[in-house]
Parts: C-alpha cells; sequence; structure tokens
C-alpha cells in the first residue's frame, strides 16, 4: 500500500511562498490522481489542486487559482513526488495542508492520506 510523506511548511509573511512536497512510497498507479488538501481549525477540509499522478490535468480551488501550482517533482529526488508551490499567501491560507492519493479526482475513495504540514501566514 501506498504510504505519503510531506515535507515543508512553516511560517511566511503574507505576499511570501512556501513549496510544500509529497513523496509516494510504495506502488501508485500513473493514472491515480494526487490532491493537496488544507484544514484550518474549525473548518471542513478543502480540496486544493489535485493532478494526475503522470503530471497532467492540474486543477484548481477558485480559492487559490493563480496563485498556487501543483506539479509534479521531476527532479529525480524521488520516484514519485509532487510539489505544491504556494505564492502571495494570504492569512486566510493558514492550515495544516495534507497530500493524498485517490483512483480518481473526485477522492471519493482516498489511497492514502500524507501526515500533514502546517502552513502559517501571518505578519
Amino acid at each position: 500500500q501506498v504510504q505519503l510523506k510531506e515535507s515543508g511548511g512553516g511560517s511566511v509573511q503574507p505576499g511570501g511562498s512556501q513549496r510544500l512536497s509529497c513523496a509516494a512510497y510504495g506502488y501508485i498507479n500513473d493514472r491515480d490522481c494526487v490532491g493537496w488538501f488544507r484544514q484550518a481549525p474549525g473548518q471542513e477540509r478543502e480540496k486544493v489542486a489535485t493532478i494526475i499522478v503522470e503530471g497532467r490535468g492540474a486543477q484548481y480551488s477558485p480559492s487559490v487559482v493563480g496563485r498556487f501550482t501543483i506539479s509534479r517533482d521531476n527532479t529525480g529526488t524521488v520516484s514519485n513526488g509532487w510539489f505544491l508551490q504556494m505564492n502571495n499567501l494570504k492569512p486566510e491560507d493558514t492550515a495544516v495542508y495534507y497530500c493524498a492519493t485517490a483512483r480518481t479526482c473526485d477522492f471519493q475513495f482516498v489511497n492514502a492520506w500524507g501526515q500533514g504540514s502546517q502552513v502559517t501566514v501571518s505578519a
């Protein structure tokens, strides 16, 4: 079964940037979907961005379009990895961010979740 490990996150000032990484260990199908979700205190988990494992078909929540970019990690550091590049961060982006995989990008049936990475945006 696939396991996901996240890295990145931390504190940043409004307008700043952060990059999150997600690495998959174990079998994953190139046609599966990878997504980044976030959950702020007292709020429901929100799907932020998705991409097909092989690196195509990126889609974004309206709340982050134009500021966040999801992409496949083609650096060779890991066999299967993805980034969430977050630019022009706002305080309302503060949340715990999770990566996840699923057979389809509606994430009706999730295969695995990452451990979560805290991103805090404050002056």
